[in-house]
């Protein structure tokens, strides 16, 4: 049977499932059928991007889910974001139109704008994600690029807007010098990096946390021990309170995620992964055992975006 993941409510009265699909490296024809493997498991939640370069494989395995007769349009929450280099708001509704027609949905959930860097314009062609060569920074103002996306509201073809990667004192620009308040703020995510003040403090807005990398890549790990963190997922402690709840390590993480008012989007292909990831509704972490997650936090990142860090609008340099 699937496992379906509750909503919560945003700021603008849309409902999000509190657990969604992350699609970052699903390419090549593996978004297709881990989209569709997702939404037979319960999935209602797919969060892609421009820069994942799959939007259009995501766009089919909705599609083809929708003929089949498994959902209806409105039953799967869609996430895409805007890429650093149509940052000027001059470029915004192309972008947003381009990633449109390539999920080719009808609508789209919601737009983030995907960093608060921006660099230059170089044509429409997704970028590479894995190019290690430096972009040419620009400095378009985040709230110049965000009034941008407000005005994408009023087309009917999105229904809200937030930001991603956004630290404290960048959200609080958005709230206070724009129209429209962010639905949610997407950053990395999980017991490494448990991000306690960054989700209070957009918590007085209704500004909800989406978790990205909620398992801590323990793939990067295992190639890098000494620059990336362990993940908990090894950890005895986590391994005895999943025995207590008949779950695996990962499961008992993204359900302190939930527990945390966080909602996380982990990426799998994997159909068993797929079909856990989503089965966290049955059991709740008592206190203690939360404690017990939140003692991981260590503030390091396995999304450092290094080669941004001499950008004047780099996030992780502020606190939170």
């Amino acid at each position: 049977m699937p496992s379906f993941a509750p909503t919560v409510t945003l700021n603008n009265g849309q409902k999000m499932p509190v657990l969604g699909l992350g699609t970052w490296l699903s390419r090549e024809g593996e978004a297709v059928s881990a989209v569709k493997a997702a939404i037979d498991a319960g999935y209602r939640h797919i969060d892609t991007a421009y820069l994942y370069a799959n939007e259009q494989e995501v766009g089919q395995a909705i599609r083809e889910k929708i003929a089949e007769g498994v959902i209806k349009r409105e039953d799967v929450f869609v996430t895409t974001k805007l890429w650093n280099t149509y940052h000027e708001p001059r470029h915004v509704e192309e972008a947003f139109n381009r990633s449109l027609a390539n999920l080719d949905i009808g609508y789209i959930d919601l737009y983030l704008m995907h960093w608060p860097t921006s660099s230059k314009f170089i044509g429409w062609a997704a970028p590479d994600p894995d190019s290690p060569v430096a972009p040419e920074f620009t400095e378009v103002d985040i709230v110049d690029t965000y009034r941008a996306m407000e005005k994408l509201l009023k087309t009917g073809k999105v229904k809200g807007i937030g930001v991603s990667n956004f630290n404290s004192e960048q959200v609080a620009r958005i709230v206070n010098e724009c129209n429209v308040l962010p639905v949610t703020n997407q950053v990395e995510c999980n017991p490494n990096l448990n991000q306690r003040k960054l989700t209070e403090f957009c918590k007085q807005w209704n500004i909800t946390i989406t978790a990205y990398s909620p398992l801590g890549r323990p793939n990067y790990y295992e190639k890098d021990p000494i620059n990336m963190p362990k993940p908990a997922l090894d950890d005895p402690r986590v391994l005895k309170i999943g025995k207590k709840y008949g779950k695996s390590p990962g499961q008992v993480i993204l359900r302190y995620l939930v527990d945390i008012s966080t909602i996380p989007v982990p990426k799998s292909a994997n159909l068993d992964r797929l079909r856990q990831n989503i089965d966290i509704f049955d059991f709740k972490l008592t206190p203690e055992e939360i404690a017990i997650m939140d003692g991981f936090n260590t503030g390091v990142r396995t999304v450092p975006f290094a080669v941004w860090a001499p950008h004047k609008y780099f996030p992780f340099a502020a606190e939170f």
